[in-house]
């Protein structure tokens, strides 16, 4: 069976999220793209963190509760990311995606530098093009 990389199939401009960024400006980010989720990066396109909508949604209701507005996100983004590398089999993410972890990873180089981004939809339409490649060629 053909190897099916994840650096095939990442979206290689996603959304991203600076530590100083107001909160309410990256929830505006991700509903401008219908992204759930994004690496947050340095100046130099390292990856520092994640934000996630849940993340965002749980700091909107404690804003809007205290009338609080001011909150980075480096005050709310989660610190330990799980990414993955471009050269991994897409077929070996989509094990990992069935377990309980993220469904949503920066794709990094070796020394943690983001390229892109892929999620579970990504994931399902390259194995769905890889099993309907197959098909064709039985046929």
């Amino acid at each position: 069976m053909e190897s099916l990389k994840v650096g095939d199939y990442m979206n290689t401009h996603p959304v991203t999220f600076t530590n100083e960024m107001p909160v309410v400006e990256a929830v505006e980010r991700l509903l401008s793209v219908h992204q759930t989720g994004g690496p947050v990066i340095d100046e130099y396109k390292k990856v520092i963190g994640f934000l996630s909508e849940q993340d965002c949604l749980k700091q909107m209701m404690a804003s809007s509760y205290y009338q609080e507005q001011i909150c980075l996100v480096k005050d709310i983004m989660r610190t330990a990311v799980l990414s993955i590398k471009p050269y991994t089999s897409v077929f070996e993410l989509a094990q990992v995606m069935l377990g309980e972890k993220p469904k949503f990873y920066p794709v990094v180089d070796d020394d943690g530098y983001l390229l892109g981004t892929i999620n579970r939809t990504a994931v399902l339409n390259a194995i769905d093009v890889h099993f309907k490649d197959g098909y064709k060629k039985m046929g």
